[in-house]
């Protein structure tokens, strides 16, 4: 697989995330998207990246997200009372991508950057679990809190009425 084809793969999979009625298959789509951002990565020889991205998003992220709609009994297909039409968020979302796109492109032009020495598993490690391990672990609680949430809200009490 070649950087242009899981790039393809990975914007394609992205857009059926948000264009499919069924919320299963978004999840579904979520997976192959993902795993291909860890194809791009293997791909620039960034395998730790790689790992971390199937570890954590595939692995996890998407787990518990599949998880939290099938405990809480959401509507899994398509609901009528819900859809709106997709033309006023398409021109929206259309034009500000053709704005920063524009913005992006007056900003930069043709300047270079210095790019920084590669780093090594043991600089990133020291990186992750030194100044952004409080932000791991506050999202950590968040998911956990979320799956608690979803598994109170689905239990059903005998003689409770809902």
């Amino acid at each position: 697989m070649t950087g242009t084809d899981a790039l393809t793969l990975a914007v394609g999979a992205g857009a059926l995330v948000v264009t499919t009625r069924h919320l299963v298959r978004a999840g579904l789509y979520l997976v192959v998207s993902l795993g291909a951002v860890a194809g791009l990565f293997l791909v620039l020889t960034a395998e730790l990246v790689a790992w971390v991205q199937l570890l954590i998003y595939v692995g996890a992220v998407v787990v518990l997200l599949l998880f939290a709609v099938m405990l809480t009994r959401a509507p899994i297909g398509a609901s009528d009372d819900l859809d709106r039409p997709g033309w006023p968020a398409a021109l929206i979302g259309g034009g500000a991508g053709l704005g920063l796109a524009a913005l992006l492109v007056d900003a930069y032009r043709w300047s270079t950057v210095e790019l920084p020495e590669p780093g090594t598993a043991e600089r990133l490690g020291a990186e992750v679990f030194g100044s952004w391990v409080l932000p791991f672990e506050v999202l950590s609680v968040l998911l956990l809190s979320a799956l608690v949430g979803a598994v109170v809200v689905s239990v059903r009490i005998p003689g409770r009425r809902r």
